[in-house]
């Protein structure tokens, strides 16, 4: 598959920051999550954990499609940026499954000590905000 360069700036919020909120959602029942993130670069995918037994990794499981979103935290309407996703999430297998863990890992050394059950989101849709740009001023990058 095609690999599609990200804008600068939206890698650039990927690797700073290091939360993120997820949304998952079956029959017709939303919800959402927080969990910590990595981001792989070369792969263009983030890197979180989460229990089978939590609700949102539990439908992972029977829903692989989800939206999620990071934000810098501001009260200063002109330094507001962040990114909106859509994506699949899925348990890595061999290659990448050592990779994740080493990408997880090297971002969050403390947790070598917990029982690692790590997922990769693959976006196919990234919108960047960052009104330091101009208000409002959006960019986008999709997956082909």
């Amino acid at each position: 598959m095609e690999r599609i360069e990200m804008h600068k700036r939206m890698v650039k919020l990927l690797r700073h920051h290091h939360l993120l909120s997820i949304a998952t959602s079956i029959n017709d029942r939303p919800w959402c999550a927080s969990c910590f993130y990595v981001w792989d670069n070369e792969k263009q995918w983030l890197v979180v954990t989460s229990n089978d037994n939590t609700r949102h990794g539990s439908e992972f499981m029977i829903n692989n499609k989800v939206a999620g979103t990071i934000a810098l935290e501001t009260h200063r309407v002109g330094r507001i940026r962040g990114v909106q996703f859509t994506g699949k999430i899925y348990p890595p297998k061999d290659d990448d499954l050592k990779r994740a863990r080493k990408d997880y890992l090297l971002r969050f050394p403390y947790a070598i000590a917990a029982d690692l059950n790590l997922w990769i989101i693959e976006p196919d849709f990234i919108k960047l905000t960052d009104n330091r740009l101009g208000f409002g001023t959006k960019i986008i990058w999709e997956k082909k």
